[in-house]
């Protein structure tokens, strides 16, 4: 498991979801009239990704934290949020995963503000629901 696995486990967000999605019995597929000829039939209906409210999750765990923690602008933060190891040690090899540019490696605080906003992109592309004035 990487280490990005682990912040989508810890919001709900993945291969657990993945398999009960595939265990759940499939909808029927909407009639639909035979194609004319020379005319592609449309694509079949695909169940929708579930979108998990990220930003309600991490509120919630933040009342819930005796420490102040700003998860919208601080991805140590973020990671004590979830639980999940903030050293860094550990935002530098998620740093490596995401493809982090070399450039920014070498400073801590780039590579800080460069993973905030990669991990909530990443969390948003994979079913989480971000709003967009976190991602931008």
């Amino acid at each position: 498991m990487g280490f990005f696995s682990k912040i989508l486990a810890k919001l709900g967000i993945g291969s657990d979801d993945a398999a009960a999605a595939d265990q759940a019995p499939a909808a029927p597929a909407p009639s639909a009239a035979p194609a004319s000829p020379g005319v592609a039939a449309s694509a079949p209906v695909v169940n929708p990704i579930a979108l998990v409210d990220v930003v309600a999750q991490l509120e919630q765990r933040a009342a819930a934290n005796p420490q102040k923690l700003n998860w919208r602008t601080s991805i140590v933060d973020l990671l004590k949020l979830l639980d999940i190891d903030s050293s860094f040690a550990a935002r530098k090899e998620l740093a490596v995963e995401l493809h982090c540019p070399d450039d920014l490696m070498g400073d801590s605080a780039k590579m800080n503000m460069w993973l905030h906003k990669n991990v909530l992109a990443q969390i948003a592309a994979n079913g989480g629901n971000v709003p967009k004035e976190l991602l931008d």
